[in-house]
């Protein structure tokens, strides 16, 4: 089992930059493929991006693909978010989540794949 604590989320304007982290607890955090979601009041959680237990493989939505990078220290048990050029429609709580499995068994755009969810860290883009 693991416990995962994001961080980083804050009030930025329009253009600006904020970097997410999600800690893991345990120690097997690199047998974990990681995933970060968001969902805005009233609204579906949406995928983000994705990487692969090693790092070698990522996948981000197209609604943030060139603003957006998702990256992970596995020493530090650590995967991060980078959002840059930030825009208003970004606006919601952010979630990072887990699933034990490799990147070829997973679907990693659907919420439902991942059985470890964090609290989620609220990020604001004001216009």
């Amino acid at each position: 089992q693991v416990q995962l604590v994001e961080s980083g989320g804050g009030l930025v304007q329009a253009g600006g930059s904020l970097r997410l982290s999600c800690e893991a607890s345990g120690r097997t955090f690199s047998s974990y493929t990681m995933g970060w979601f968001r969902q805005g009041p009233g609204k579906e959680r949406d995928f983000v991006a994705a990487i692969s237990r090693g790092g070698g493989i990522t996948s981000t939505a197209d609604s943030v693909k060139g603003r957006f990078t998702i990256s992970r220290d596995n020493a530090k048990n650590t995967v991060y978010l980078q959002m840059n050029s930030l825009k208003p429609e970004d606006t919601a709580t952010y979630h990072c989540a887990a699933v034990s499995l490799l990147w070829s068994e997973v679907r990693v755009t659907t919420p439902r794949a991942y059985d470890y969810w964090g609290q989620g860290t609220q990020v604001t883009v004001s216009s």
